[in-house]
């Protein structure tokens, strides 16, 4: 399975950093509700700014997420909720999210709730006494069929490039010929 890369707390010694990341923790994505925004790696770090706001960082799960928006409504309503105020919420778009970021329990939520997790590993969250090459590739590199959510079975066919979402193909299992998405590895 792929390590995660998820984001920690660092500095528990400020009791509100230490709430808002507590909070956060229980904010869905609004596209998948069932992972929360750190779950995901969408969330990257919570931290005082200089001027002693909250500042949460986040990064799109690719260029142009239109869900963006909402995570960001949605973050500031769990923490005007929570009285974390006042807070400011950054969007950085490098190092550029991963599928390597979503957690081993967010991939599991996924697969109980019909979605197929990302297979193989982009190599941002590998660990190797080697630096990897970073290959800029035109044409996609081939990956391993994703599994059946539903049934485990291997059997599965791709249906469309694009799914209920630009970061989500349709497949359909061959075996219990049920649809379903797969989280597209980037």
């Amino acid at each position: 399975m792929t390590t995660s890369t998820a984001p920690q707390p660092a500095n528990m010694t400020d009791p509100a950093l230490a709430h808002a990341w507590t909070v956060l923790e229980a904010v869905p994505d609004p596209e998948i509700p069932v992972v929360s925004i750190r779950e995901l790696g969408i969330l990257r770090d919570v931290r005082r700014a200089a001027d002693g706001a909250l500042e949460v960082v986040i990064t799109p799960t690719y260029s142009g997420c239109p869900a963006m928006s909402q995570i960001a409504e949605d973050i500031g309503l769990a923490l005007t909720t929570a009285q974390l105020t006042p807070y400011r919420v950054a969007t950085v778009l490098a190092p550029a999210w991963t599928t390597d970021w979503i957690t081993a329990d967010a991939r599991e939520k996924l697969r109980a709730y019909g979605i197929a997790p990302p297979t193989g590993n982009c190599g941002a969250a590998a660990s190797s006494a080697a630096p990897q090459e970073k290959v800029l590739r035109f044409v996609p590199r081939a990956l391993p069929a994703p599994s059946c959510p539903r049934c485990g079975s291997a059997h599965t066919e791709r249906l469309a490039q694009f799914g209920s979402t630009a970061c989500k193909a349709l497949y359909r299992c061959l075996d219990c010929r049920e649809p379903f998405d797969y989280f597209k590895p980037y």
